[in-house]
């Protein structure tokens, strides 16, 4: 699904953006990424570029989605890691490392993924709209950051059933961010801390019962 390959240069990326629809649903928001860039293939780093201040929470969103698929998540771990990070320390845009950047997804996957996500995520996508309040300031998006950093430490860590609830809980606050929805926003970030907590419990245990087993055979 994503891999090194370089995507070669798209059409025009003037057109319809993510940030052009305030209220798009996560399908549409998919549809213009990948009609914004004709070819098989899309980098993360064209994204990057195309989308300016609102690729956090783009970004953060289109690697979440695979991140929900069972064997997937350790894979886009990282690239979330650095973007939450980066969105912690202040940052305006994400600035990605070369290997990260050359990363390419491909178009089919995006949409195969947006639409079967959106059965999930329809309760939430009809609540989205422009909402400005504290959780679309800078300091609510640097907690956001963090956030999603601590979930990338989960899905990067293996563990049963640990992926899916910090993914989820991370892709209803990266549509908050990307619609600029402080509600929503507020609610992911809950999400997101509540999953990761749950996460870091059962890896948690694991690990207790890992050094309760070895005391005991030895």
């Amino acid at each position: 699904m994503i891999d090194g390959a370089t995507l070669p240069q798209g059409g025009d990326q003037g057109g319809s953006h993510p940030g052009s629809d305030e209220r798009a649903p996560i399908t549409r928001i998919v549809a213009q990424v990948a009609a914004s860039f004709p070819g098989e293939r899309i980098t993360l780093g064209e994204m990057t570029a195309a989308f300016g201040e609102r690729s956090f929470g783009l970004l953060i969103l289109l690697l979440c989605l695979p991140g929900m698929l069972p064997g997937m998540a350790s894979v886009f771990g990282l690239p979330i890691l650095i973007l939450g990070v980066q969105m912690g320390m202040g940052l305006t845009t994400p600035r990605l490392p070369g290997f990260i950047a050359r990363r390419s997804i491909k178009r089919t996957d995006l949409l195969r993924l947006a639409g079967a996500s959106s059965r999930w995520l329809r309760p939430v996508e009809r609540f989205l709209k422009p909402r400005p309040g504290w959780f679309t300031t800078p300091f609510a998006e640097r907690l956001a950051g963090w956030a999603a950093a601590y979930a990338a430490l989960m899905l990067i860590l293996p563990g049963p059933g640990t992926n899916g609830p910090p993914a989820f809980g991370t892709i209803v606050m990266a549509l908050g961010l990307v619609e600029q929805d402080s509600r929503v926003m507020g609610i992911g970030l809950g999400l997101t801390i509540a999953g990761c907590l749950f996460a870091t419990g059962v890896l948690v245990a694991l690990c207790l019962m890992g050094v309760a087993a070895f005391n005991w055979v030895v």
